[in-house]
């Protein structure tokens, strides 16, 4: 059988994407390419319980199935028994899929993902693999992504030719994350309530991140903050998930005026409220890649864990300081000192907001401001900086 042939006339698509939100909305353009052709396509979305809060958002996934796999990080403190695989094995087997797409990031095997789906025999099954696959795959792309020291393409254009190797055409290359009017509407009651002035343009800023080693120190955040509160242009505003409250508080208390909103925020309603801002300032983590999704210019404080999910197609700065033990892929800094991020100046955060918003077109105010809702392609506004 001529595997890449068949591909094009697929009707029901599995594709497995078991890792974090951001890595999900760097998966977006692959995804959309996957469901645009044929116009009869379906497409469902395995992925991880984190992945299914964007993947429901997303126009082109027709059914999301949120899934912990036990080869993942995600579930390192949940016990996942083999029932709950052959359980998943035998919904999935029952679905009679045309096809199966493994996602994956440079680090990880595809192999668990690539058992799971040729269990549910479905007869087509892509992935990149390092090792041979054999029988597991029906169609396999030897993976040149190898060794982050000698360079690896950015994450989304790793998924691209992931997908464009099985017929797809990438027509859009852009993240996408549709905000609705209803969120946008619960955004604006809520932040308002939380003190939100709407008489000047906002900022934002987001402490949060997933892994210790990709978090901006309070303390300096907490600097910057209060210096570009010095200059009188925004309403600044500091967001994040529950777990990022303590440090919210920290960087809000440097300054007066600062809004807190960490903690009350749903991510659709955090995604209007980065939209609706005129610049964002966060760690490398969901929050840089929902500004590239909406559209707005973030300053990325990166820290060099790992080298491919700089902000893609939105203005943007980044922000580290080079160490010898860049790229040592780690969630928790494994020398301690944090000197990627810890040595980046809170002057030069200031200097990278100020840069990136010269020509940024000046508002008065936030009302009135607001984009249309957005229920197609969230538009950026401009290329890679």
């Amino acid at each position: 059988m001529n595997v890449g042939g068949a591909w094009p006339h697929a009707r029901t698509i599995l594709a497995v994407r078991l890792d974090g939100m951001g890595d999900l909305l760097m998966t977006t353009p692959a995804l959309r390419a996957l469901q645009e052709r044929p116009a009869t396509r379906r497409l469902t979305l395995l992925t991880s319980p984190a992945g299914a809060d964007v993947a429901r958002e997303l126009p082109f996934v027709d059914e999301v199935i949120p899934f912990t796999a036990p080869w993942m990080k995600s579930a390192e403190d949940e016990a996942i028994s083999a029932m709950a695989i052959t359980a998943l094995v035998d919904r999935l087997r029952v679905r009679e899929f045309d096809a199966a797409i493994v996602f994956t990031v440079f680090t990880q095997s595809a192999l668990p993902a690539a058992t799971l789906v040729f269990l549910a025999e479905i007869p087509l099954r892509a992935a990149y693999c390092r090792e041979n696959p054999y029988t597991l795959l029906t169609h396999w792309l030897p993976d040149p992504d190898k060794d982050a020291a000698s360079g690896v393409r950015h994450e989304v254009a790793r998924q691209i030719a992931l997908v464009e190797s099985v017929g797809a055409t990438v027509h859009d290359e852009r993240l996408q994350f549709p905000v609705r009017e209803q969120a946008r509407d619960e955004m604006l009651r809520k932040v308002r309530a939380a003190g939100m002035r709407t008489d000047r343009p906002w900022l934002v800023v987001h402490p949060g991140a997933t892994a210790s080693s990709r978090r901006y120190p309070p303390a300096q955040f907490a600097v910057a903050v209060r210096a570009l509160a010095e200059t009188g242009r925004w309403q600044i505003a500091v967001a994040g998930s529950d777990a990022d409250i303590a440090s919210a508080n920290t960087i809000a208390g440097a300054a007066a005026d600062v809004v807190v909103l960490a903690g009350l925020l749903e991510l659709p309603e955090l995604a209007a409220l980065l939209q609706a801002a005129q610049v964002v300032v966060c760690n490398n983590s969901v929050a840089a890649h929902l500004c590239a999704a909406v559209g707005t210019p973030v300053v990325d404080l990166y820290a060099l864990t790992n080298p491919q999910h700089t902000p893609w197609q939105v203005p943007h700065r980044v922000l580290c300081h080079d160490v010898p033990c860049r790229y040592c892929l780690k969630s928790t800094c494994p020398l301690g000192h944090h000197r990627c991020l810890a040595n980046v100046a809170p002057e030069s955060v200031v200097a990278a907001v100020l840069s990136l918003t010269t020509n940024v077109a000046a508002q008065d105010s936030m009302d009135g401001a607001f984009p249309p809702p957005t229920s197609e392609y969230a538009m950026t506004n401009g290329s890679p900086a």
